[in-house]
C-alpha cells in the first residue's frame, strides 16, 4: 500500500495556513517536528515555545496546533509507508501545497527519512515491555464429600518494565489446565499471523 494523503477539511484548512507561512521560518518548524516525531507522549513544542511561534508565524493557537498536527500526520504517514521523496512531493502537490513548501518538506524528508523511520520502528506501541517470565506448577488437593480431587494449575510471575522508568513491575496470576490450553491456542494463532506478515 503506497502513501495516499486525502484532502480532508482539516488538512485543507492547514494547507492554507502552511502556504501563508514565511518560507524562511518554515524549515525550522519542520526540523523540530521531524526531530520529535518518534516521541509518543512528548509535545513537539512547549507552551512557551508555542506562544512565541504564534506571534512569529502570525497564527492563532488553534491554527498553529492544526498546522503542527497536520505536518506530524503527513510525516508519520510518509514514515509508515517509507515514502520515496518523489511520491511524497506528488502527494503534497495534490493537497495544493505551494511549490516552495513542497520542496522544503521533500528536502527535509530526504535528509531525515532513514533516521525517523528507524526511531519510529524502535518505539514500542505500549509503554510496558515484558522482560522475564517465571512459572511453577501447583497441585491443589481438594476434598469433597464424594472423592479427593487434584486441581493442577500453573502460577506465573511476569516481570514488566515501563520504558520511561527503571522500575520493574511483577504481575502474578494463575491458570487452570483449560485456561492455559486456551491461552496456548491464542498464542499459536498470533504466531501464525506474525509469520504471515514476515
Amino acid at each position: 500500500m503506497s502513501l495516499n494523503l486525502a484532502a480532508t477539511p482539516a488538512i485543507k484548512r492547514a494547507v492554507v495556513h502552511i502556504n501563508e507561512l514565511d518560507i524562511s521560518k518554515f524549515p525550522l518548524l519542520l526540523t523540530r517536528i521531524l526531530s520529535k516525531l518518534h516521541l509518543k507522549d512528548e509535545r513537539t513544542f512547549s507552551e512557551e515555545e508555542e506562544e512565541k511561534l504564534q506571534s512569529s508565524l502570525s497564527l492563532s493557537d488553534t491554527d498553529l496546533e492544526l498546522v503542527i498536527h497536520t505536518l506530524e500526520f503527513i510525516l508519520h504517514q510518509a514514515a509508515y509507508h517509507t515514502a520515496k521523496p518523489g511520491i511524497l512531493g506528488q502527494q503534497l502537490q495534490q493537497l495544493e501545497l505551494e511549490e516552495e513548501k513542497v520542496r522544503v518538506i521533500v528536502d527535509a524528508w530526504k535528509s531525515t527519512a532513514a533516521d525517523v523511520v528507524t526511531k519510529l520502528r524502535q518505539r514500542s506501541i505500549t509503554p510496558k515491555r515484558l522482560e522475564d517470565i517465571n512459572w511453577r506448577l501447583n497441585l491443589q488437593m481438594a476434598q469433597s464429600s464424594k472423592a479427593k480431587m487434584k486441581l493442577p494449575n500453573a502460577m506465573f510471575e511476569l516481570g514488566v518494565r515501563d520504558e520511561n522508568s527503571e522500575n520493574k513491575e511483577k504481575i502474578h496470576f494463575e491458570m487452570t489446565h483449560d485456561e492455559l490450553y486456551s491461552f496456548y491456542n491464542q498464542l499459536e494463532t498470533i504466531q501464525k499471523q506474525l509469520d504471515g506478515l514476515g
